[in-house]
């Protein structure tokens, strides 16, 4: 049913308006608590929210980017895969490292056919989004219960201190006024990745680190054109 919803939408938005340009992969859902205390059947659907889904649009419409040789994917992902991993939030850590790997790959496989990609990355915002007050809950209240009797209030804590950490001011609404900035930006002068990080939780410089051991290694191996998107290829015959 949603893969038929999906190849629906992309084809209205053709029709109407011609082509597709950006594809922005932004669904998300965040889960509170031990991770023990999921069930594996919590846990696949955390990973479909925020990382299967993204091939479900992805194989609805890549294709036609590919086709134009043109066209830009926006993934946003999240600090927490490279960054401070305060406890209590695995499942969620674990499908937002799912998606930020399925981005990189995706990078590289699209790079040829014209199509670039841009990896932003938000810190933790705990004001200005209902991130914390609407994410899920582990369904096994006998095992939390069982870690809460040895780490009791942390639940409540973890929220509390990324909100003491994070600045007064900070506003979400800058993480899409970055992604209207790449999106404005011409193909092949876009950065890999964007970190709207007003905690500064450690991320922008471990992902700066490995970004560059990946394109070290691309080099190595003959694959540097992979680093960014092919300008003025024609279509294949």
């Amino acid at each position: 049913m949603i893969v038929r919803e999906l190849a629906a939408a992309v084809a209205q938005v053709l029709r109407e308006c011609g082509r597709i340009d950006v594809v922005v992969h932004n669904a998300g859902h965040m889960v509170l608590g031990p991770a023990e205390a999921f069930t594996p059947e919590q846990l696949h659907e955390v990973f479909d929210v925020n990382a299967v889904s993204t091939q479900r649009l992805n194989r609805a419409v890549l294709r036609h980017l590919r086709a134009r040789r043109d066209g830009l994917v926006v993934w946003i992902g999240s600090t927490s895969t490279r960054g401070g991993t305060p406890p209590y939030l695995a499942p969620y850590f674990a499908a937002k490292a799912a998606e930020d790997s399925l981005a990189v790959s995706y990078a590289a496989e699209l790079a040829r056919f014209g199509v670039d990609t841009v990896i932003v990355v938000p810190g933790s915002f705990t004001t200005g989004t209902n991130h914390f007050a609407h994410a899920g809950s582990a369904a096994d209240e006998r095992v939390a219960a069982q870690y809460e009797a040895e780490y009791a209030g942390l639940l409540g804590h973890v929220g509390e201190k990324l909100a003491e950490i994070s600045p007064p001011d900070a506003d979400p609404a800058e993480v899409a006024r970055r992604v209207a900035a790449v999106v404005g930006m011409a193909k092949g002068t876009r950065p890999f990745r964007v970190h709207v990080d007003p905690a500064d939780d450690g991320a922008e410089g471990v992902n700066a680190l490995g970004d560059r051991v990946r394109a070290q290694f691309y080099r190595r191996a003959g694959l540097a054109d992979l680093l960014a998107p092919r300008t003025g290829a024609a279509p294949p015959r």
